[in-house]
């Protein structure tokens, strides 16, 4: 039986692009029907509805851009919820509150389906390179089964136990991650803004032990002002107030990540989001730092 997927946006079209280079039949759905052509033009086939995906396939991977997504593409609350979740297993990609996870589940599972959070750590180029790491929850012998159809894109994959674990972990990691795009950021623009030379500042910074994939790749972004977005600052901005929210309800220090939220949502009101999330301090009329000198 063919994999549904339903999302093919930026992170769920290189991710169902792995899942078809793999061999897996698959077939998709997205909102925006356009999306979808690139994987049809690989045999991908594009469902003419949500209940047709659902009827034709045991397993749906779920990335959607939020909440209310997933909830409208589900149809939670009527009675097609029903029978769409009856007998399938729901597979959890994107990222949403830990809360709302745990909800979804246990109505899945009222319905006679079965549900796993597998969110994933890593942006676009990841996930075209199969480089993305899996955060796994759910029932074991569930999971079990889910397990290797992921591995088309993700290196490595983490049991996190129960639901809601593995979104509780998410939330964390993008937590640091958050914080840490925009602090080098506003490190490069200051560094720029002080008079210091951004080939040396960059020599440095990949040399040393800060040095790392993100931070390799976002410099180069800043470089070259190729802002195409591996993590968009819109889908970051609405990712920053779940982490921020999930610290705060667990009474936790938050002061970087209310800034950073803060910085976040400024740079959407600007006009920004569809940029990469390392863009959060440019303005409206996208200034840059120079190639020639980064």
């Amino acid at each position: 039986m063919a994999i549904g997927f339903l999302g093919i946006g930026t992170m769920g079209l290189p991710m169902a692009n792995r899942l078809l280079s793999a061999g897996v039949p698959l077939r998709i759905w997205n909102r925006t029907a356009g999306r979808c052509a690139p994987l049809v033009a690989r045999g991908a086939i594009e469902a003419p509805s949500v209940d047709a995906l659902f009827e034709a396939c045991e397993v749906v991977m779920v990335m959607l851009l939020n909440q209310e997504a997933v909830d409208a593409a589900l149809g939670r609350g009527l009675p097609a919820f029903g029978r769409r979740a009856r007998d399938r297993t729901v597979v959890m990609l994107g990222t949403t509150s830990a809360g709302y996870s745990a909800g979804l589940a246990a109505d899945i599972h009222r319905q006679g389906g079965r549900y796993v959070e597998a969110p994933v750590s890593g942006s676009r180029g990841p996930a075209e390179e199969g480089a993305l790491i899996g955060m796994l929850a759910g029932d074991s012998p569930v999971v079990d089964a889910v397990e290797p159809l992921l591995r088309p894109f993700c290196r490595q994959m983490v049991r996190c136990g129960s639901v809601p674990s593995a979104l509780r972990l998410k939330l964390a990691v993008n937590h640091y991650l958050i914080v840490l795009v925009a602090a080098l950021a506003e490190a490069t623009k200051a560094a720029a803004a002080s008079g210091v030379d951004l080939g040396v500042f960059r020599e440095v910074l990949d040399a040393g032990p800060m040095s790392s994939a993100v931070s390799r790749a976002k410099l180069h972004k800043l470089a070259t002002g190729d802002f195409a977005p591996q993590a968009a600052i819109g889908d970051v901005a609405k990712i920053a107030q779940l982490v921020q929210r999930q610290a705060h309800d667990a009474g936790a220090d938050a002061s970087l990540i209310d800034a950073t939220t803060q910085l976040f949502a400024a740079a959407r009101a600007r006009g920004l989001s569809g940029l990469d999330m390392v863009a959060v301090l440019e303005d409206g009329a996208m200034e840059r730092v120079s190639p020639e000198t980064l």
